[in-house]
């Protein structure tokens, strides 16, 4: 018996049994490039629109059914901007003139902040998706509810611009929100948390949220596997 459990032990200990998967649990959906209404709201921090956590940042409301864990935020940004790091935000709450109630906030860099293409670009700026993604400062677990996040590219000496681009018509979307219930917030502009369509028509933004989901690594189920066949070979051996 002694022999199967380090046997057992060895082949559960070598490597991780699960791995994390992002999986998009929301998201506002595309900028519509044939919509005559598309546009982008200020999402920024740098040396145009700077403050402190941001110069500007939009707030897109997702809705929980059930209790789940966020892993990852994003923006879909029309953007001139080179950040290496994104400040996020959780509330729940929001309303006009009001933040609500800041559940989680940081800032993701390094290998937990990317930056890439989504393809589209518009207004001379070129869209990309700024991620901020699973560290331990965003493993956020959430009751079921409506909440508001944002994410907000940073790059404080660039004197260049960030759009959160809008969707008017959620190509592509994923999960359930409430139209028109997006919110601003700057003190560079002087809006605290306005609806966005008072600055323009922002029924929803280009926006989205990531779960994880953990799924069995092969490598682990092998190595299980092999020391569960070791364990089998020593109980024969014992009992022949």
């Amino acid at each position: 018996m002694k022999a199967i459990t380090l046997l057992l032990l060895f082949a559960l200990a070598a490597t991780p049994l699960w791995s994390q998967t992002r999986v998009v649990f929301f998201y506002g959906g595309d900028l519509d490039l044939n919509d005559p209404n598309q546009n982008g709201l200020a999402n920024e921090n740098d040396a145009i629109v700077g403050g402190n956590p941001y110069g500007a940042a939009t707030y897109q409301n997702f809705i929980a059914s059930s209790d789940i864990t966020v892993s990852g935020l994003f923006t879909n940004n029309l953007c001139g901007l080179n950040p290496s790091s994104g400040y996020w935000e959780i509330r729940s709450g929001v309303s006009e003139g009001n933040g609500g109630t800041l559940i989680a906030s940081g800032t993701a860099s390094g290998n937990n902040f990317s930056k890439k293409p989504t393809g589209r670009s518009d207004f001379g700026f070129t869209e990309y998706e700024d991620w901020a993604g699973s560290t331990a400062s965003l493993n956020v677990s959430l009751t079921a509810g409506t909440y508001w996040f944002a994410v907000v590219p940073q790059d404080p000496g660039n004197a260049n611009r960030s759009f959160n681009s809008n969707s008017l018509n959620g190509i592509d979307a994923v999960g359930t929100q409430i139209s028109n219930e997006q919110f601003f917030n700057s003190s560079f502009f002087g809006a605290n948390f306005t609806n966005a369509n008072n600055e323009g028509v922002f029924p929803t933004f280009s926006s989205g949220v990531y779960t994880s989901n953990a799924i069995p690594e092969p490598s682990s189920l092998i190595m299980l596997g092999s020391g569960l066949v070791a364990a089998a070979g020593v109980v024969r051996r014992r009992l022949l």
